[in-house]
């Protein structure tokens, strides 16, 4: 299995001055939030790790692993910068944000899920946003199930009720036939839609919950992994502060 990060992101959410450092590179603990993923995706034997850069891609010097320079990092949103590493996106494919740290059994619950396109989904969400003030629970990326525990909406801020209510953690697992559904459908996408896509403005300025919504609604099942395991995002210098109290072992 391979693994491919999405990392083009820069930390000034964080902090003016690492604004031109990766995000993914920020410390926690005096590790690299990378540096813990690396970590949990080698426990379970992922060692063929893609690691997608924006505009400061010179400031990764991590060996064992593959770059691919996002060229285009102002002309599209995270969507785009995953399909610049589309010759990676084939037979079973781990992707990850690049701004979350997670214990290794929360991968061990997205690989324990039967599917060909799997997402790893928190059902007790609500927890980790108390007293998160500078990253409120309405910009969470939430997904809503049916009675049957199917996806059937992905976005932010959804209030349809909280037991059937969750948060997309930023991983997803596609098998062979996930991959390759996943990349028919962007080239569909690219090809024919114009306009407005989803909750973005366009297909190319589109985030990975747009193209999840569109999947969905084009009847590909797209299946919740429930994880039960510690996890965290990384977004404000709030959220590093309570990540370094989660991950302090």
């Amino acid at each position: 299995m391979r693994a491919i990060i999405i990392a083009a992101g820069s930390g000034k959410r964080i902090s003016e001055a690492i604004k031109d450092l990766p995000k993914s590179l920020v410390n926690v603990n005096g590790r690299p939030i990378i540096d813990y993923q690396i970590a949990a995706l080698k426990k379970i034997g992922i060692s063929d790790t893609v690691i997608i850069t924006g505009p400061h891609g010179d400031k990764f010097n991590l060996t064992d692993v593959r770059y691919v320079k996002d060229q285009n990092y102002d002309e599209h949103d995270i969507l785009g910068s995953l399909m610049e590493a589309r010759e990676f996106i084939k037979n079973d494919v781990l992707i990850l944000y690049s701004d979350i740290i997670f214990d290794v059994d929360v991968i061990r619950q997205v690989l324990a899920t039967s599917g060909d396109i799997v997402i790893a989904v928190d059902m007790n969400w609500e927890r980790a946003y108390a007293g998160r003030t500078e990253h409120p629970k309405s910009e969470a990326e939430n997904i809503l199930l049916d009675s049957a525990n199917a996806i059937i909406k992905i976005r932010k801020n959804i209030n349809d009720g909280d037991d059937t209510v969750g948060e997309f953690l930023g991983i997803i697992r596609l098998s062979p036939t996930g991959s390759e559904i996943f990349v028919k459908k962007y080239d569909e996408l690219i090809n024919n839609h114009q306009g407005k896509f989803q909750q973005a403005p366009s297909v190319p300025k589109a985030y990975l919950t747009d193209m999840i919504q569109e999947l969905i609604d084009s009847n590909i099942e797209v299946k919740p992994a429930f994880i039960s395991s510690k996890w965290c995002e990384i977004d404000t210098m709030q959220d590093l502060k309570n990540a370094e109290k989660l991950f302090n072992d």
